[in-house]
């Protein structure tokens, strides 16, 4: 195929514009990465760019031998398996009613509008704090959960996704006897598997990534999610939520510490998301288009 100069030109610098943003992205992993293989005396003289230097486990096997770190980062787990699996079950649940026209659901106008106010309105932290706190969820792990278990982006997507599916398929499967449950989860989930993969790994991100929640729900820090409990780590420099004692903390060189446990904070999404990169583009362009 013909390319002329200027279209040459052009995918060269566009090329050139994607490695640089690639590299802004990746080079900062990299360097946490060399910081936690590093040795303390490294670390602390502030000598390390990419490449470890004093190459060493210590900081790994300090951070994997501490118990409230682990389990930390079990509540993490726990927290996005959780979170995701219920996020994703009512928003399908909402999405699939609501993308009927006016005529099939009564009122359908009415609860999408409903949906977009409070993706619009947000009551705030302190009524939101009353609610969980007034329901007793304080200091359990729904109060991480529940208060933002239904994203509306995430339904408008799924919501639109759905949409685009042909009608066809329903009216047979109407015909032969099939409920709207059936039809839900045996016609338009398999079809809708990119739409899925994508709002589930969105979902995924943001209950990994929270942190601010766990601090004002959770009033023990034994019982912090990972995010929260690195936070306090890096940001406060609270060692305390370690465990140690106060000889332990002078042994320990925080930096390197600190980059060991953000790159494995970091990892379980970094593995994760390989798996669902090849829904991630097909996702959102098919959810944005509707008919």
């Amino acid at each position: 195929m013909y390319r002329s100069m200027p279209y040459t030109v052009f995918s060269y610098c566009n090329y050139a514009c994607l490695f640089i943003l690639s590299a802004l992205c990746v080079l900062p992993l990299i360097h946490v990465l060399a910081i936690s293989l590093s040795s303390s005396a490294a670390a602390t003289g502030n000598i390390v760019t990419f490449w470890p230097v004093h190459f060493t486990f210590e900081a790994y096997t300090e951070t994997l031998g501490n118990s409230n770190f682990l389990h930390a980062l079990w509540i993490g787990i726990k927290r996005v398996v959780l979170g995701t699996s219920l996020s994703m079950l009512l928003v399908v649940l909402a999405a699939y009613p609501l993308s009927k026209e006016e005529s099939r659901f009564q009122g359908r106008t009415f609860y999408a509008w409903l949906f977009v106010f409070t993706m619009l309105f947000h009551a705030g932290l302190i009524p939101t704090y009353l609610v969980v706190k007034g329901t007793g969820l304080m200091n359990t792990i729904w109060a991480l959960v529940l208060p933002g278990a239904v994203s509306i982006w995430n339904l408008i997507l799924m919501l639109n996704f759905f949409r685009a599916i042909p009608k066809e398929l329903e009216e047979a499967a109407l015909m032969d006897g099939a409920s709207h449950l059936r039809i839900l989860f045996l016609i338009y989930l398999p079809i809708s598997m990119p739409a899925v993969a994508t709002l589930s790994l969105f979902a995924m991100v943001t209950h990994w990534n929270a942190w601010f929640d766990g601090m004002i729900y959770l009033s023990n820090a034994s019982d912090y999610p990972i995010s929260t409990f690195l936070r306090s780590i890096i940001v406060s420099e609270n060692f305390s939520v370690l465990g140690l004692t106060e000889d332990e903390i002078k042994n320990i060189s925080p930096r390197t510490v600190k980059a060991s446990q953000v790159f494995i904070g970091a990892l379980p999404i970094l593995l994760v998301y390989p798996f669902l990169q090849r829904y991630f583009v097909k996702g959102v362009i098919l959810g944005s288009v509707k008919e």
